[in-house]
């Protein structure tokens, strides 16, 4: 009997053994699956513990504009980073997701279902709950002190001045990114660089020891030519065009011709850029900047550009004489003046001043189609003009070689050929600045956050005609406002030189002229002895007058009065 209990002993005994080594192998196994293939999450997820790292933001520099000419030093921002806060959600860290979400909603004025719906699941990451948040209110859910709820500073742009300037500005879309305008060319310069701060805690949370420490790096900020109240009065006045004319769009841009410092640049309709993302998918247009993007067929502003390269190249001169009738054939086209009528007898002022279509075409015949194709060049009429601010194009014509007759016809007096604003107007600020063509600026400086500062310089790019020939065609220029159709662009006490454009509108597929539908621009500039400004007024579609002489160019003329008398505040003369 003994016996048998000695050999159950002996069996229990074995089998003790068996499981002692069975878990002793699992033990070591375990063992070696923690300390050996899983050191590195573990050694990870003691270095969170221990480990205290905090993104620091880099504020988004500035975009500042001139507050008056007067005082130079003196400026006002028109884009800046406001500090906000933005509420972020662990939903695997959250236990109690019923009483986060609806304390969650009692402080942000979100629905408790649409919160909960957002963080009921098992994620490490979703999208913010909330963004722009005031400090009050992050605040008030900071001290909720709830678990997996974390509040996050960040920046929003805010443009003080909402609609003013803003195709010029552009924006900032949610990713941080600049969208258009200055904020997109000049996006590298402007955006700064985050740091970062690294240290180690104690098992209370404490810091005890910096492991490291790299300070965010603001991004630049960018001071522009423009100034706040030329800009204002500008808008407002092209804002009054476009009720009166009943206009579809319109741009002005005003450039000082010797520097190529843009002081003024509007389009309307436009846009709030604070609110970028409300503009509809269909109007997505309204961001684009029309006084350097937008090419059309300038019309009759075009001729004093063709009259320039005949009165350098000698082949007429303001006296120059000529008899025209109301129409010309050109390979089987009829080109009529404006009004059909025949202004018999002229001199080539008198071209200007009357804006004969038909004497244009006479003026090309004697250039020929290579030195027009040359002067289209040599003005910067076919290549953009370097404005720095996004989204510039060009204009456009056929090649010399591909020319006819009727090219170099249309183009004299300014079809067949589209261009920008911008380029047009730089024309003419070589007419207005001895022959010399400058490019156009709207940046002034950039200033580096650790205060260094890059100042922009004039940049002349060409002598396209000579000076002589420029001091014709200023006063030729003079003599259609005084005479022709620009009259309504004379300011009192001033001599003021300009020319009107209305040009037909192509159909859309090109087919020909759309029917009753015209662009009417003026182009001048003032003192025409020396001048401190170019302009270009361009109105879209007026439909409650047909010429330029009765749109754009009394709106020249009303800006022009501010720019002498109260802006630059030039002396008058008898």
């Amino acid at each position: 009997m003994r016996i048998g209990q000695d050999q159950l002993w002996s069996k229990r005994i074995s089998y003790l053994g068996v499981v002692f080594v069975f878990l002793m192998l699992v033990i070591m196994g375990r063992l070696w699956q923690k300390q050996i293939l899983e050191h590195k999450q573990y050694l990870a997820m003691a270095k969170s513990q221990q480990i205290y790292s905090k993104e620091e933001m880099a504020e988004r520099g500035k975009i500042l504009v001139h507050d008056d000419l007067e005082t130079q030093g003196s400026y006002i921002e028109v884009a800046l980073d406001v500090q906000k806060y933005s509420v972020a959600v662990v939903p695997k860290n959250v236990v109690d997701k019923i009483g986060t979400a609806k304390k969650l909603a009692e402080n942000l004025g979100i629905s408790q279902d649409e919160i909960f719906g957002k963080i009921n699941n098992d994620k490490l990451y979703i999208p913010p709950i909330a963004k722009s948040l005031d400090s009050g209110v992050a605040d008030k859910i900071t001290a909720l002190n709830l678990t997996g709820v974390v509040v996050l500073p960040e920046f929003n742009r805010m443009y003080p001045e909402n609609q003013l300037l803003s195709q010029t500005l552009g924006f900032v879309s949610g990713e941080g990114e600049g969208k258009y305008g200055v904020e997109n060319y000049y996006n590298s310069e402007l955006t700064g660089y985050n740091g970062k701060k690294t240290a180690e805690k104690d098992i209370y949370g404490r810091m005890i020891d910096v492991v490291s420490d790299s300070a965010p790096k603001n991004g630049d900020s960018i001071y522009l030519t423009i100034d706040r109240s030329v800009q204002y009065y500008v808008e407002k006045t092209l804002e009054k065009a476009m009720t009166e004319y009943q206009v579809d769009s319109g741009s002005i841009i005003v450039v000082e011709p010797k520097t190529g410092r843009i002081i003024a640049l509007t389009n309307k309709p436009d846009f709030n850029p604070n609110e970028y993302n409300k503009v509809a998918a269909d109007k997505l247009g309204l961001f684009m900047n029309m006084a350097v993007s937008g090419a059309w067929e300038p019309g009759s502003i075009m001729k004093p550009i063709t009259m320039a390269l005949a009165i350098d190249q000698g082949k007429v001169t303001p006296e120059t004489t000529g008899d025209y009738s109301n129409m010309v054939v050109v390979d089987g086209h009829e080109i009529h003046t404006a009004t059909d009528k025949a202004f018999g007898h002229e001199t080539m002022t008198q071209v200007l001043e009357n804006s004969d279509n038909v004497a244009m075409v006479d003026v090309s015949n004697k250039l020929g189609n290579q030195a027009m194709y040359d002067n289209l060049k040599k003005f910067g009429l076919l290549d953009k003009s370097g404005i720095d601010i996004s989204g510039e194009s060009t204009g456009s014509a056929p090649k010399a070689k591909d020319w006819r007759n009727i090219n170099r016809a249309n183009i004299s007096f300014g079809q067949g050929i589209t261009i920008t604003p911008i380029q047009i107007l730089m024309a003419y600020a070589a007419l207005a600045n001895g022959g010399k063509l400058v490019t156009p600026q709207i940046v002034d400086k950039i200033i580096q956050s650790d205060g260094s500062t890059t100042s922009f310089q004039t940049k002349a790019v060409t002598q396209v005609v000579q000076p002589e020939t420029a001091a014709k065609i200023k006063d030729m220029l003079v003599s259609v406002v005084v005479n022709g159709h620009g009259k309504k662009a004379a300011v009192p006490g001033f001599k003021v030189a300009g020319k009107t454009g209305t040009a037909q509108v192509a159909k859309p597929d090109g087919s020909g002229y759309q029917e009753n539908v015209f662009n009417g621009s003026f182009i001048g500039f003032a003192p025409a002895d020396d001048p401190k400004f170019v302009m270009i007024v361009r109105l879209d579609n007026p439909k409650t007058v047909k010429f330029a002489e009765s749109s754009a160019t009394p709106v020249f003329g009303q800006i022009a009065s501010y720019l002498l008398n109260y802006y630059y505040k030039v002396p008058a003369t008898p």
